[in-house]
């Protein structure tokens, strides 16, 4: 037949593939195949490279001239055109011979058929820092496409489907546009008859449930559980809850946690920071202070006796900030910032009473006739130190560009300049 016999190659390494001896019998490689091909399908988190294996092993043992050829001369003999080869088998074809297109994303006529993942649907949650301090449930009502429980998704009431005439079963449209004089546009857009899934029913043989939508609307409530300490940007995630279609693995819906602004507390990880004013009296003689906390807990603080909180200093009050998510006992810190507000005036009378309370003023090293022959200057108040020097800038840099128009051919000179 092939004029001389061919050189013998390994053949046992089938075998070993699929698990089981030389001897096997068609019951015995259909058991080992269906139980190794469910373990490692891809879809199934397995390894995509021995799922190939398994099918490439199986199709040439299931097949009795193949595994003749095979036991008496190996796999080097099938890839040379024996027994039609043993090459080129689609895995995912063997797959849905044994358990149908659907389970796993098994391929059907080919894998390009094979289920997709849907997308995910995400949606923003606002939570108060309130709800991230105490935790929450929040019930909210959703729309999604479900599949019609009376084709089952099919669209049809035989379940059968046409190749769409629209698109040829591709699914895609492509459209010509002329956007000049010998300038054309190729665009692929979505086969409009079909929607892109490239099947075409039967009008009569429409189901009525969903019209041959294959799907249809569904409200569902679903009830959030926002945790202590969770974080602003935090994923929530409801697998599988997402909008279905046939053919495909549902997607998930995933709840985005979006942090609120607070008018009192300011967050940073697990700490939290409270901004305060006192008075000049009580930054000097002590202060009193009644904190409304988060779980709406009065916290008490004053300062020690004879202690003097000076402007733009802190102080931390420990397991007071924020739970820690997952371990909701443990506290950061609260941080208080105080700021100190000073008196715009004061009488002189007022300005002795301080003096002879206050430690005394530094002594001038300097003599009266040196401080009478000192020029005396007056203090302006300046209220915004950032917008001050703002404004210093712009008033230099325009004095620089009118000194370079006001020179001589000093325009032109810049131009040359940058021409070089």
């Amino acid at each position: 037949m092939f004029g001389r016999a061919p050189k013998k190659s390994d053949n046992t390494k089938y075998y070993e593939i699929l698990g089981v001896p030389k001897n096997a019998s068609q019951d015995d490689l259909k058991k080992a195949y269906r139980k190794a091909a469910i373990k490692n399908h891809p879809d199934k988190g397995g390894d995509p490279e021995k799922f190939k294996e398994l099918a490439q092993a199986y199709e040439v043992l299931s097949d009795p001239e193949k595994r003749e050829i095979y036991d008496q001369y190996g796999e080097d003999a099938l890839k040379e055109g024996m027994g039609g080869g043993g090459g080129g088998v689609d895995p995912f074809d063997i797959f849905s011979s044994f358990f149908g297109p659907s389970f796993g994303g098994g391929g059907g006529s080919s894998r390009g058929r094979r289920q997709r993942r849907g997308e995910d649907v995400i949606h923003p949650l606002k939570a108060s820092l309130e709800d991230l301090y105490n935790g929450t449930s929040k019930k909210l009502s959703l729309s999604r496409n479900v599949l019609c429980s009376k084709c089952k998704g099919k669209g049809s009431k035989s379940g059968a489907s046409m190749r769409c005439p629209g698109c040829q079963g591709s699914g895609m449209k492509v459209t010509i546009r002329q956007l000049g004089p010998s300038m054309i546009q190729q665009v692929q857009h979505a086969c409009n008859e079909c929607k892109g899934t490239g099947e075409s029913i039967n009008e009569k043989d429409r189901c009525q449930g969903c019209k041959g939508e294959k799907v249809v609307q569904e409200k569902k409530v679903l009830e959030v559980h926002v945790e202590k300490g969770m974080q602003h940007n935090q994923k929530i995630t409801f697998p599988g809850e997402a909008d279905e279609a046939p053919d495909t693995v549902t997607g998930d819906i995933v709840f985005v946690v979006q942090q609120k602004e607070h008018p009192k507390f300011k967050r940073k990880g697990d700490d939290l920071f409270y901004e305060h004013t006192l008075s000049l009296t009580e930054a000097l003689c002590g202060f009193q202070l009644v904190l409304t906390h988060l779980d709406n807990r009065q916290l008490l603080i004053k300062s020690n006796p004879g202690e003097i909180v000076k402007p733009d200093s802190f102080k931390a009050i420990s397991d007071e900030g924020m739970p820690m998510y997952q371990r909701p006992f443990m506290k950061g810190k609260l941080y208080i910032h105080f700021t100190v507000e000073f008196p715009d005036s004061l009488a002189p009378e007022q300005c002795k009473a301080l003096e002879a309370v206050l430690p005394p003023k530094p002594v001038s090293k300097l003599t009266d006739m040196e401080l009478d022959e000192c020029e005396e200057t007056t203090l302006h108040d300046v209220n915004n130190m950032e917008e001050e020097m703002r404004r210093k800038a712009q008033a230099a840099a325009q004095e620089a560009y009118d000194e370079d128009d006001d020179m001589p051919g000093g325009g032109a000179q810049r131009v040359q300049c940058a021409q070089q």
